[in-house]
């Protein structure tokens, strides 16, 4: 939690679009940020850092999530679904949002969280 907001991260693999024969292993993630704070707050943009199984880094950066940069008032959620494309079969991702509350920018954390097909280990 930073700045009262919180951030869950849940991911799951996508077998229907992967191939382990090309080294594409498709996974979702579902995000859930809540607002715990006294303030509405606006997501602004996102940097993610995605690691894959060989050390090999990616980083995105963009405006808002999935085209938008919602408004979270005091007390409620915003939910999103996103995916990312791994050439491993294990990796991870964290990363960080820029909000808008109150006229000052924070910076909020996303927590690692680990992308995996079922049953791995690494």
């Amino acid at each position: 939690m930073t700045d009262e907001i919180k951030v869950l991260c849940e991911a799951n693999f996508i077998p229907e679009q992967s191939s382990a024969e090309q080294s594409r292993f498709v996974f979702g993630y579902t995000i859930t940020i809540t607002n715990h704070s006294t303030e509405t707050v606006k997501l602004l943009s996102r940097s993610w850092v995605i690691t894959d199984a060989d050390g090999k880094t990616t980083i995105v950066e963009g405006e808002g999530v999935i085209g938008q940069q919602p408004v979270i008032s005091t007390k409620q959620s915003f939910r999103y679904s996103s995916g990312a494309l791994l050439k491993t079969p294990v990796g991870t991702m964290h990363g960080q949002y820029t909000m808008l509350a109150n006229g000052r920018q924070i910076m909020v954390e996303i927590p690692v969280f680990r992308l995996a097909i079922p049953n791995s280990v690494h």
